[in-house]
């Protein structure tokens, strides 16, 4: 189940910030690109903020977590 909702606010975060970017300000693609360099880094330190978040909340730890 972690991994869903941490696909899920990804995914609307990515999305958020290329719109945000094309109608507000162009400077919004930094958060897209935060984004990214935080998921690249968790592919190799398996430890990602937003599931640590996400537990704290009350997510079922299940499955993989963020880093696939």
């Amino acid at each position: 189940m972690l991994n869903k909702y941490f696909r899920i606010i990804v995914g609307c975060f990515i999305m958020l910030s290329a719109l945000l970017a094309m109608y507000v300000n162009i400077n919004w693609l930094w958060f897209t690109l935060f984004i990214g360099a935080n998921m690249f880094q968790s592919a190799f330190t398996k430890w990602c903020l937003l599931e640590k978040i996400l537990v704290k909340l009350g997510a079922k730890e299940g499955g993989e977590g963020c880093a696939v």
